[in-house]
């Protein structure tokens, strides 16, 4: 005969169930375990492999609105290369921004923002970068003219007309540069509205943004969500041919 109390017989003791505040504390650190994973996992995936910026200017319509969010691959440049038409994201070479008023949040509302920016919940409000796209790789021989004409990429002209602003010309000024060794030259799509390499000319860096400044490749808008779209790379520089 067995000595062993079967603890579903009638008058066996119950397991202690634990108090209304221990359920208490065990919820609430599942909750922080879940929120801390979470924030670690979205860290690293900004820092490693995509970001979401907020777009402050007119300088990409009608590609990028004003207010677009989009995110954008650390991937390339790194184990993909950069290509012409590429929309790239950039750290301010030194001066191409102008200033701009900061905007005003009391000391709470500014740590918050920044702590979840920090960890990638929030896009980047873009303060010191600057979106473009790719017009010469390294070695390239870019020519334009304030007549009209299409842009020349190595001696090919290049048809813009799919991502240019609506009445934007190919450019309003006269410009011929060779792309140093590990730099871009960039513009915006909305040419007459956009501080871009052509703008910049006339500066030290000589209108040119170098790889290393470069945070990623855009690949598509993410909000608002009228405005989804995939931001390829465009066909209008398949003719062109390296130098």
């Amino acid at each position: 005969m067995s000595t062993e109390q079967d603890v579903d017989a009638p008058g066996a003791t119950p397991p202690p169930q634990p108090s209304a505040g221990g359920r208490l504390f065990a919820a609430v650190r599942e909750v922080v375990l879940v929120v801390a994973v979470a924030l670690v996992v979205s860290l690293v995936v900004k820092t490693f492999l995509l970001q979401a910026f907020f777009i402050p200017s007119e300088s990409m319509e009608q590609t990028l609105d004003v207010g677009d969010r989009v995110i954008v691959s650390k991937l390339t440049p790194g184990p993909f290369d950069l290509a012409r038409g590429d929309v790239v994201v950039f750290q301010d070479p030194g001066g191409w921004l102008p200033p701009g008023s900061t905007v005003q949040r009391g000391a709470v509302a500014t740590a918050v923002s920044d702590v979840l920016t920090f960890v990638g919940l929030l896009p980047e409000d873009s303060d010191d970068h600057l979106i473009k796209r790719v017009i010469g790789l390294p070695g390239d021989h870019v020519v334009g003219t304030d007549d009209g004409s299409e842009i020349t990429v190595n001696g090919t002209p290049v048809d813009e007309s799919a991502y240019l602003a609506t009445g934007a010309e190919p450019t309003e000024v006269d410009f011929d540069v060779t792309v140093p060794a590990g730099e871009l030259w960039v513009m915006g799509d909305n040419r007459q509205n956009s501080r871009d390499s052509r703008y910049n000319a006339g500066s030290t860096d000589g209108g040119f943004v170098p790889i290393d400044l470069v945070v990623g490749r855009a690949y598509s808008v993410v909000w608002p969500v009228s405005h989804w779209s995939w931001l390829g790379t465009p066909s209008a520089f398949a003719d062109v041919k390296d130098r």
